[in-house]
């Protein structure tokens, strides 16, 4: 199973909003939201809680993405998120993250006994490639003992 069918499979928001996960790599996860009335803000766009959604569910795939492996010894948290809307939204959106600490200096943390906390940066796009908004999520590996 892909980080995106396990995420569909295991996010009811993710299955809500009918997300594409596009890709899913520890470098980069591209998640799309179909354009979908049923989903539209007062303006005829996607509404902002849609695309808060999207943007955390590409942040999810990137962190489960790259630190999979360590699911046995943590559990991945988010711990806060701040968005930026920068224009309209129209039609479909797709929203690309980036991990912004390199996972071995995040597991070398956890290996040490700390709980770990690093950033996700996104992007959410319009088809045209205009940058509709920006997020960071800041996410953080709960050791289970």
């Amino acid at each position: 199973m892909t980080v995106g069918e396990m995420l569909v499979a295991t996010v009811p928001m993710a299955r809500t909003l009918n997300l594409a996960f596009l890709e899913t790599t520890a470098e980069r996860a591209v998640v799309r939201l179909p354009d979908q009335a049923e989903y539209h803000n007062h303006v005829g766009g996607p509404h902002a809680g849609a695309m808060f959604t999207l943007a955390e569910s590409a942040s999810g795939a990137i962190v489960i993405a790259a630190f999979g492996d360590q699911m046995t010894r943590a559990v991945p948290l988010a711990v806060k998120a701040e968005i930026g809307y920068r224009k309209l939204a129209m039609g479909e959106v797709t929203a690309t993250a980036t991990l912004g600490r390199p996972v071995a200096d995040v597991v070398a943390e956890l290996d040490a006994g700390q709980r770990p906390e690093f950033p996700v940066a996104v992007e959410i796009r319009r088809a045209d490639g205009a940058v509709t908004g920006e997020m960071t999520v800041v996410w953080t590996l709960r050791p289970n003992n």
